[in-house]
């Protein structure tokens, strides 16, 4: 074949952001080994709801694996993990010929070659019954487009699934609506999410369904487990319009949805702003790299992280925001955000959204205001209401670090108050019968923490020794919003308490380690046993939890050379591991066993910044190692291109960073430690409409070492960059080499912040004022 002029002129065209995301990303995932644990949501940036084909069974968490071989339907999902399950959810599915309503009887065999699943929609060839599907996201509704072949029975099925649920069919305006109430807690006894779906055929018949399979010939059905089937005569190839949407407020609300989201749109009109969409987001950070699978890796994660937290809200009659509240039932004004694990993302998912999306984090921030307000408590972990779910008071750390970024547009004073009382009390937290916490809200064992500095091991209160690292790092969060606010009392209060990290060193093994209430060491101490006085991970996970201090934890380890060995054992250590506290190997260690990097669990969170440390011990030329290594070794665009679970995009969040060249470690100081930028060239458009431009010159595969760095023409010898300097704008401009330069960034004043340091400095107020030379106190 002769290549034509415009054959080349495509081929020599760039492939655009958009068209390298791969929503399969993480699917190759099951409950014993997790590669991201994710499905095909194919949504809107912060949708209120995604959609995804759906392969396992009803209420299970895993709904979409890549291993899977049919789908039984295309399902509305608020599903934020499969440890959380989903919520709210109901499906559709195209169907010919004898009608079957179970999921094992209609479950259609497919192919990934006959698949295609883009940012902005998803098609999908249904083989048994010769009917392609495909569909096309809004933010609270969706278009379906249905091509059948030659057939008198063409069937549209939709399963509102077990759980409480009721469809109305309405062959005069072909529409079925209805509500489903599905759910795995957190929510107010009148919880349902209402939904409308309209055809645009007429129906021939309508029936509706039950659990037990039993089909009825009928137009209205209300029950544990109901669903509705409409039936047409089509013709080879005609196509089959479903627009749907829905509402957690009411059925007049979910119509009020699909007349402002979709009206008139046609199918192609309904994907081409849903591209546009994503487009505008995607194409705000443009890389220019020869390497296409690292920058398909880096535009599905960066996908993957725009996509949590949920909007909650929907626009009322008047043009505004309300809300249902799953926490007291009512129907409010206001902006709310739901589907977020804050243990996961306050680590870098909402630094990156205070870096770059301010306006947005904002309004986040106003929901936790409005979460406060309806509950009484801030959601430490939301699905859609409060969940019992993981530790700590992480919302402290990421309300504090907005604020103090220069994010606005909330009520700070409220969230301040709300975050005093997550640190001084853990009473009227719900519990049931049994004396179980129902929600995880507040701080478990708080009580004995400001009594003693730490919760004790010996009082069960269980992961103990996590739980005060946390609330320390969370202390010195408020110390820092206490400061800015004009609360210096506080200020002190909590900077002091924000130093209890210090209580759990075990001076004698080097590691963090659980204390029982007299004071004495818990006993026999392992640091490969994982859980028990820690959270998802060991002794020698945890032990760097220390994000606020790390120069007063290179002090405690007994200073920057055993510091950074103490680093460099993490990694060479061999993957033992004590698994009795639960009694069975847990996914997240299977993922550190199997991938040869030592004791270094990149698969979870508490470990994910460990890396960056480097930094802060004169020795910044391993940080760029083991960043570069982590991003080439543990993450591909593939099924299996996650290490371990991709929570609400944090796992997500440490790639996009990192491939920029640097990450947030210390909350609200606004630094973000420098590490091995990935690709050649990339502009980033800040707030404001300033763009950053990132180069790393000679960068190969090999060179992922710093040999020199500028910003803005003036030498940047610092292994930390500031908020300022990059919202700002300008170019910075790495010189990448094959060896390390062991003095860039090396000298101790280079180091980021530390609490220690900036005390020294008598500096409890802010961090300390930088310049791109060296460090100064305000």
């Amino acid at each position: 074949m002769i290549a034509t002029p415009a054959m080349i002129a495509a081929q020599d065209e760039p492939v655009t952001a958009i068209e390298l995301v791969n929503p399969l990303m993480g699917t190759d995932s099951s409950y014993e080994l997790s590669y991201g644990n994710t499905y095909p949501a194919i949504a809107l940036p912060f949708g209120m709801n995604a959609w995804t084909p759906v392969t396992g069974k009803m209420g299970d968490g895993w709904g979409y694996t890549y291993s899977a071989h049919r789908i039984n339907g295309i399902k509305q999902t608020h599903q934020p993990s499969p440890w959380m399950n989903d919520y709210a959810a109901f499906a559709l599915l195209p169907m010919t010929g004898t009608l079957k309503v179970k999921e094992a009887d209609r479950a259609s065999w497919f192919s990934h070659k006959a698949e295609v699943s883009t940012a902005y929609g998803y098609k999908v060839y249904l083989a048994d019954y010769d009917v392609t599907a495909e569909l096309a996201p809004t933010t609270r509704a969706a278009q379906f487009r249905f091509t059948f072949p030659k057939t008198e029975q063409a069937h549209v099925l939709l399963d509102g699934y077990s759980g409480g649920s009721m469809v109305s069919i309405d062959a005069r305006k072909r529409r079925i609506t209805g509500y489903v109430r599905n759910n795995h807690g957190g929510v107010p006894a009148n919880f349902r999410n209402w939904f409308v779906a309209e055809f645009d055929h007429d129906f021939t018949v309508t029936r509706t369904f039950d659990g037990a399979g039993t089909v009825t010939k009928g137009r209205h059905a209300q029950g544990d487990h109901v669903g509705a089937v409409v039936s047409f005569a089509t013709r080879a190839g005609e196509q089959v319009a479903v627009r749907v949407a829905s509402s957690f407020i009411s059925a007049e609300q979910a119509q009020r949805n699909l007349d402002r989201e979709i009206g008139r749109d046609d199918f192609a009109m309904t994907q081409a702003k849903a591209k546009a969409a994503w487009t505008r987001e995607l194409d705000r950070i443009k890389v220019d790299d020869p390497d296409l699978d690292n920058r398909r890796t880096f535009y599905s994660a960066l996908w993957r992280m725009l996509q949590f937290p949920r909007q909650f809200h929907e626009i009322d009659a008047r043009g505004q925001q309300v809300h249902y509240s799953p926490y007291d039932g009512q129907v409010h004004d206001g902006p709310l955000y739901t589907d977020n694990g804050f243990w996961d993302t306050w680590r870098a998912v909402f630094p990156f959204f205070a870096l770059m999306y301010p306006e947005r984090d904002g309004e986040i921030m106003q929901g936790l205001v409005n979460t406060y307000k309806e509950s009484g408590w801030l959601p430490e972990w939301a699905s859609p209401g409060h969940r019992s779910v993981m530790i700590g008071s992480n919302s402290a750390n990421l309300i504090a670090d907005a604020y103090l970024n220069g994010v606005r547009g909330f009520d700070v004073n409220t969230l301040y108050e709300a975050m005093v009382k997550n640190a001084t009390t853990s009473q009227g937290r719900p519990r049931d019968a049994k004396g179980k916490v129902l929600t995880a809200v507040g701080r478990e064992g708080v009580e004995l923490y400001n009594q003693l500095g730490y919760v004790p091991y010996d009082v069960g209160i269980n992961e103990n020794a996590a739980r005060t690292l946390e609330y320390a790092t969370a202390d010195f969060s408020l110390s820092r919003l206490a400061a800015a606010l004009g609360k210096s009392d506080d200020a002190r209060k909590y900077a002091a308490q924000a130093q209890n990290y210090r209580k759990l060193f075990d001076k004698q093994s080097g590691w963090m380690r659980g204390r029982n209430r007299n004071g004495s060491w818990s006993t026999p101490f392992n640091p490969y046993k994982w859980g028990d006085a820690f959270t998802e991970g060991n002794s020698i996970h945890y032990s760097w939890s220390v994000m606020q201090d790390v120069a007063g934890l290179i002090e405690l380890m007994g200073g920057r050379d055993k510091f950074v060995a103490r680093l460099d054992a993490v990694f060479s250590t061999p993957p033992i591991f004590d698994d009795s506290y639960y009694g069975q190997v847990i996914h997240e260690i299977r993922e550190m066993q199997i991938v040869d990097m030592g004791q270094y669990a990149h698969g979870n969170q508490p470990i994910q910044h460990m890396i960056y440390l480097y930094d802060w011990a004169g020795a910044p030329w391993k940080a760029q190692f083991h960043a570069r290594e982590v991003m080439r070794k543990l993450y591909s665009s593939a099924p299996d291109g996650y290490p371990g679970d991709e929570d609400n995009g944090q796992t997500s969040a440490w790639y996009v960073f990192s491939a920029m060249g640097f990450y947030p470690v210390t909350p609200t100081v606004g630094q973000y430690a420098i590490g091995s930028p990935l690709f050649r060239r990339v502009q980033v458009t800040m707030p404001g409409g300033k763009v950053l431009t990132i180069e790393a010159q000679n960068n190969s595969r090999d060179n992922v070492y710093v040999q020199s760095a500028t910003l803005n023409g003036v030498p940047h010898d610092n292994p930390w960059l500031s908020r300022e300097a990059l919202q700002g704008g300008g170019t910075l401009r790495f010189v990448m080499g094959p060896t390390p330069n062991k003095v860039w960034g090396a000298q101790p004043e280079q180091a980021p912040f530390s609490m220690s340091e900036a005390t020294r400095h008598n500096d409890l107020r802010s961090a300390a004022t930088h310049d791109h030379h060296r460090r100064k106190p305000s």
